[in-house]
């Protein structure tokens, strides 16, 4: 402990002399032989090497303290190294969280549907190669030492993506814990919370569905995760024939101009033709087919997909006379244009009534 003076109690009496000729030192007060002597007793002495640390330390402050430029600019240097630390931590752990997610998004899909059409504008990714790169990604961050960066255990991390997905049987359960994962490391991974919400659909609990696509459409910073949000969101509207509420979750994306800025949101507008013919509202459904054709030309041949792939769509227009005379007079290039590749598409899923389930 210092005494008033600022040496440290109960130091030998060689040691009270040096650090007078140390806080000297430190004020630049002292000549060069006592200096000298002063610095080889200090490697030598642990003791007066911490007293003169202590006491460069405390000059330092007080120099900073009485000079604001200086103080400022060492906070500055500080906040600097420490918000590019974090900001490191930050790109870390969302990188991580996406090895999750495309995995999860892959497995999920594999599941359910090997021959999905895409659903958040991202192509799936090969399993095996993704797994061994994610392998290699957390493995790369452990060998810088960074195991608990960004407050994360990286360890659990690999372990996740090693032994513990290979004990996991269904490639369904894979996907959610693989999804789950990835909330857990990103709470704010828009495109994961998006998927969890899909599978909720998926197994029928389409309230719980329902209330996280509503969450994510009120929160999310990416406009397009919205969009996806409300596409979907309608979607479940519509299979419970609540056409009212699904026409305004679409409307949505031609009113904000989403769908005109991203072209692969034209998908809003087929739903809309498509709900307005199943309402039986000819007039509208028409209009709306045919600005989907005027605003999205490029995307005609996936249009005439989607038609070729909505039975209930067909059978509405087909029982309502007048209507399939109609649609060819107004949008004769549905009926002419080639059709898309089918899994080459990225385009969204379009609204069909599911069939019912029994459980």
């Amino acid at each position: 402990m210092a005494d008033s003076k600022g040496y440290i109690e109960d130091a030998p009496e060689v040691c009270v002399n040096f650090q007078v000729d140390l806080s000297c030192l430190v004020d630049g007060e002292i000549d060069e032989g006592a200096a000298g002597r002063a610095v080889m007793h200090m490697e030598a002495c642990d003791c007066c090497r911490g007293f003169f640390e202590d006491t460069r330390a405390q000059v330092k402050l007080h120099r900073d303290m009485s000079d604001p430029d200086r103080l400022f600019a060492r906070i500055a240097i500080l906040t600097g190294e420490e918000m590019a630390e974090k900001s490191a931590g930050i790109g870390l752990v969302h990188r991580l969280a996406t090895i999750f997610y495309q995995l999860g998004k892959a497995y999920v899909l594999a599941a359910i549907d090997p021959g999905y059409r895409e659903r958040v504008f991202e192509r799936t990714v090969p399993l095996s190669d993704s797994q061994v790169r994610g392998r290699g990604f957390v493995d790369g961050v452990l060998m810088q030492g960074k195991d608990k960066i960004g407050g994360l255990d990286w360890q659990r991390a690999r372990a996740m993506l090693n032994g513990k997905l290979e004990r996991i049987e269904s490639p369904l359960e894979k996907g959610r814990r693989l999804l789950e994962e990835a909330i857990a490391t990103d709470p704010s991974h828009e495109e994961a919370q998006l998927y969890i919400a899909f599978l909720h659909g998926h197994e029928g609990k389409r309230l719980t569905a329902a209330e996280e696509y509503r969450r994510i459409f009120n929160t999310a910073i990416q406009e397009t995760n919205r969009g996806h949000a409300a596409i979907q969101l309608g979607r479940l509207h519509a299979s419970e024939k609540n056409y009212k509420k699904a026409i305004a979750c679409w409307r949505w994306l031609t009113i904000s101009g989403l769908a005109d800025l991203d072209d692969r949101f034209f998908v809003a507008r087929f739903n809309l033709g498509m709900v307005y013919a199943l309402s039986g509202n000819q007039a509208r459904s028409l209009a709306y087919f045919r600005e989907l054709l005027d605003r999205h030309p490029k995307r005609t041949g996936e249009v005439a997909d989607l038609f070729a792939r909505s039975p209930k769509l067909r059978e509405a227009i087909d029982q309502k006379p007048g209507f399939p005379e109609a649609l060819v007079k107004i949008c004769p290039e549905i009926f002419v244009a080639p059709h898309s590749q089918g899994p080459e598409s990225t385009t969204l899923e379009a609204f069909d009534e599911p069939e019912e389930r029994t459980s």
